[in-house]
């Protein structure tokens, strides 16, 4: 998503960037990757990595410590206004992890290092800093500005994984950057599926503007595929992204052709969204279908009352009781303010791991050209394959509903 102007606006808050396999939230992953079988890097092809009994580990009662060469992940990441939501928690949740799987005794006897450095306004600068260090791959930042400078850094040899964004340009296999989670093109087109499958025909579409990264990007594959299924855009409306609040005039023009049992659907902000809701409302428009981004999850829509049945596209589901959300608990991270963000950090950790089991390699160039390959990964924000991709893998994206202050899965579109 947009995050630079999401949390910019909001920390007054900043991408995920799938969605997630409704069932991964709950620690029954798979165990294999299914690009374990070959060797992709040049070595020999090593056993998956077992997610389940990382979720488990219990740090008060681990086997020997792992005395191998470390594994060494390096993470530049967004502490601003502007990403801070999601990078911060994010610089938490993955060294912990890292202690999880060295208390099972680490990746074939190797212990895990994380090593965080902040971008601030030189990411290039922390970058080359974690390659003198000894980082063999990166997870980074939602945004372009700061991960082509790292690419820039590393010679274009270095996978590295943009954890939490959802921008389809970002992603680029060929000079080995990756997305962790579905695209916008992704979401919407998902969303627009679910709407049409539930009977909603006609629908009121309110963007930023044709091609507009995010705020206009998603309306754009909302639109296209609504229509592609014989849907009937019947309103469309321009507004000031994370800016406005007063829809006078718009609901006014919307009450003039809507009828109140329409589709709603945008990639503005939970406030923006129950601020509309009122006031078309308020002409008299009881029963249309509010849809949106995952900057609903963002935006603090499972905390307000008045987002009551609003849809949206989440990253992950945290099952309650669930190992995920123990992990999340321990870590420190299942009370900011994206917990549903928290596995795409996990598992940009884990994916530069399985790159490394895969092709038998230390060197950052065979790992990223590993990690291309990889397919049917176990990760628990859903099931991964970059292979035959640009480097968005192509998730299932869960459809939920905020009901009561929680979750409730309505479908779940592709995968």
């Amino acid at each position: 998503m947009k995050y630079r102007q999401l949390l910019a606006a909001l920390v007054a808050l900043s991408l995920i960037a799938a969605a997630c396999g409704s069932d991964s939230g709950d620690g029954d992953t798979a165990s294999t990757s299914g690009s374990d079988t070959e060797d992709s890097g040049g070595g020999a092809a090593s056993a998956g990595i077992d997610v389940d009994a990382i979720l488990a580990a219990d740090l008060d009662n681990c086997v020997d410590a792992p005395t191998g060469d470390s594994i060494q992940v390096g993470a530049v990441l967004d502490f601003s206004e502007a990403a801070g939501f999601v990078d911060i928690p994010g610089a938490d949740v993955m060294p912990y992890v890292a202690d999880l799987i060295n208390c099972t005794g680490g990746i074939d006897g190797r212990p895990v290092e994380v090593n965080v450095r902040e971008a601030g306004d030189d990411p290039a600068l922390a970058t080359q800093e974690l390659i003198d260090w000894g980082a063999q791959f990166f997870v980074g930042p939602p945004f372009a500005d700061a991960t082509l400078p790292m690419a820039q850094a590393g010679g274009g040899e270095y996978a590295i994984f943009a954890a939490a964004s959802t921008e389809p340009t970002l992603a680029d296999a060929e000079n080995n950057t990756f997305l962790v989670t579905f695209d916008d093109v992704g979401q919407s087109s998902a969303s627009a599926q679910f709407a049409w499958d539930q009977g909603l025909t006609e629908a009121i579409i309110f963007t930023e503007g044709e091609g507009v990264p995010y705020s206009g990007v998603n309306p754009d594959a909302f639109i296209e595929t609504f229509e592609g299924l014989g849907g009937t855009i019947i309103s469309t409306q321009t507004y000031g992204w994370f800016v406005d609040t007063d829809f006078s005039s718009q609901a006014n023009d919307v009450a003039g052709v809507a009828d109140g049992d329409e589709v709603f659907f945008s990639a503005a902000a939970n406030f923006q969204i129950t601020a509309l809701k009122a006031q078309l409302e308020g002409q008299g428009l009881e029963g249309i279908t509010y849809m949106g981004t995952d900057a609903f999850d963002a935006t603090g829509t499972l905390f307000d009352p008045e987002a009551e049945g609003f849809i949206h596209t989440p990253h992950a589901i945290v099952e309650p009781g669930s190992d995920l959300e123990a992990v999340l608990a321990g870590s420190g991270t299942l009370e900011s303010d994206a917990p549903n963000f928290m596995p795409l950090y996990i598992d940009s950790m884990l994916l530069g791991i399985q790159g490394i089991l895969d092709c038998g390699c230390d060197e950052p160039a065979d790992i990223a050209e590993a990690v291309k390959n990889i397919s049917g990964f176990p990760g628990t924000s859903g099931e991964i394959t970059y292979a035959g991709t640009n480097g968005i893998p192509p998730k299932a994206v869960d459809i939920v509903q905020n009901s009561d202050g929680a979750y409730n899965v309505l479908g779940t579109i592709g995968g």
